[in-house]
């Protein structure tokens, strides 16, 4: 554990402190070279090179987010690192398809700089904890298909998703669909 582990606090974003300035210093570049996709029914790693970033007119929409998500009694949970948001994770409350097992894990970062220390883990442990707490059987995940977030999501338990939900898959055809059993 790195010294800045140690300064790490994790805490509940209330809905009110959701707002740009709290991504002042949040980092949401991922250089990505190889990604999942699935092909013929079988999943395989591509050259797919871009950089993932948000830009300005994409916060206005991540904060909107994250509000409703605390506004209608979800979960967005934060990690401070010298006071400053360095990652989160978010889910929506309601359970999901057609056992009403999943709840909607939709959203976790962590800023560039810190990447790699534990952050992302101990977020995905607090949403698994608060989902269980709520009912869920399992977390459902559309996520980003670049092979390292693919690496973090497989280390944290994750599989293909048995039930896709067809609103995800939609909006981000080139996600990998998968779930969390709790």
């Amino acid at each position: 554990m790195g010294k800045e582990q140690h300064m790490t606090q994790y805490r509940i974003l209330q809905e009110e402190e959701i707002d740009r300035d709290l991504f002042r210093e949040f980092i949401r570049r991922q250089n990505v070279t190889k990604c999942w996709r699935k092909e013929e029914g079988a999943w395989v790693i591509k050259d797919a090179p871009f950089v993932d970033d948000w830009t300005e007119e994409d916060y206005p929409i991540l904060v909107s987010c994250l509000k409703n998500t605390a506004a209608t009694g979800g979960f967005v949970y934060g990690a401070f690192c010298g006071g400053v948001l360095k990652g989160f994770v978010s889910v929506e409350p309601g359970l999901l398809g057609r056992e009403q097992e999943y709840m909607d894990l939709s959203s976790i970062h962590i800023s560039e700089d810190v990447r790699g220390q534990g952050i992302g883990k101990r977020l995905f442990l607090a949403a698994k904890d608060w989902a269980r707490e709520k009912g869920a059987g399992k977390l459902y995940i559309s996520a980003h298909s670049a092979v390292e977030s693919q690496a973090f999501y497989r280390a944290m338990g994750c599989v293909e998703a048995l039930e896709y939900q067809q609103a995800h898959v939609e909006k981000e055809p080139f996600d990998c669909q998968l779930e969390c059993r709790l």
